[in-house]
């Protein structure tokens, strides 16, 4: 079922709303119209919405006065605000000084007014929905990924490092960031070399990507090699040469680690019991456990029919 965006309408010409709301409307958009400037910020603030138009062709300080209030606040800065000016106004606009996101000019071409909703809709989403750290996508878009190649010849490959948490305790987090940033891009060029494919970040040390169950095994072979010849870089020459490098476990107790590994989960999605996301995420969790009881990277497939 699709999303029923909520879009406030900030104007105080009557003649201007009435046409652009019903219109709005007419698209599917719920809209409300906000036509007394004093009132919008509490409202605002009170329900907000999914995206904001406002009459930029409105000679009123008060709009100049709450895009800065809305773009300087750190909650509801991330709203899309799509601006509407006249044609002759556009080049010397204050842009600076009321920092939109986006623009439609007047008249309104409608078809790109809607072009434009949407792609402001989608930017955010991916903006809130992609890792931080290695700019992946995230939860949501890893769960829509795997949705869409169910019941297709496609695997779904989960990514774990291990002993990742007496790494981080011992090296610090800027170093333990670096290897989750690392592993982004090693599995990333790997999936795109191999023939494309998807590529997300679960959270933490954990990713996962899709492609094509014959290529899984291949590609999941070059980010294993790809890994371990570069995660040597990370430790000392005693480290190196030990094997090994010292810290606590979790029962508090010094213990021998190896250098760092990966663990990966290869879940074929054509299969009839592979019926749904949960499914798929229990499977790999198993899988990721075999592969774990190696000393050294390795993958492990689901083969069972």
């Amino acid at each position: 079922m699709a999303t029923i965006h909520r879009i406030a309408l900030i104007t105080p010409e009557q003649a201007l709303s009435g046409q652009l709301r019903d219109r709005l409307q007419g698209r599917g958009y719920e809209t409300v119209l906000l036509d007394r400037l004093p009132t919008v910020m509490g409202l605002i603030y009170s329900d907000p919405p999914d995206v904001i138009i406002i009459d930029l062709s409105v000679s009123a300080p008060a709009i100049g006065t709450i895009i800065k209030n809305l773009k300087g606040d750190a909650y509801f800065s991330t709203i899309p605000v799509i601006g509407l000016l006249g044609q002759s106004a556009a080049e010397t606009f204050d842009w600076k000084g009321s920092p939109v996101d986006d623009f439609v000019t007047l008249p309104i071409d409608y078809s790109e007014l809607f072009s434009r909703i949407s792609l402001s809709c989608h930017r955010i989403r991916r903006v809130f929905d992609n890792n931080p750290l290695t700019r992946l996508p995230g939860n949501t878009s890893i769960q829509q990924a795997i949705a869409t190649v169910l019941g297709m010849p496609m695997a779904v490959c989960y990514i774990d490092i291990n002993n990742f948490k007496p790494y981080n305790d011992i090296y610090g987090f800027s170093y333990g960031d670096q290897v989750l940033r690392m592993l982004a891009r090693i599995m990333f060029n790997a999936v795109n070399e191999s023939g494309g494919g998807f590529s997300g970040h679960i959270g933490g040390d954990d990713f996962v990507f899709i492609v094509p169950v014959e290529r899984a095994e291949a590609v999941c072979s070059t980010i294993i090699d790809n890994f371990t010849a570069i995660i040597s870089d990370l430790f000392g020459e005693r480290e190196k040469t030990q094997g090994y490098y010292i810290a606590t476990n979790r029962q508090g107790q010094e213990e021998k680690f190896p250098l760092l590994g990966i663990s990966i989960a290869i879940v074929p999605t054509n299969t009839p019991k592979m019926l749904h996301y949960g499914k798929v995420a229990e499977v790999a969790a198993e899988l990721k456990k075999l592969a774990k009881k190696s000393q050294k990277s390795c993958y492990v497939i689901d083969r069972r029919k």
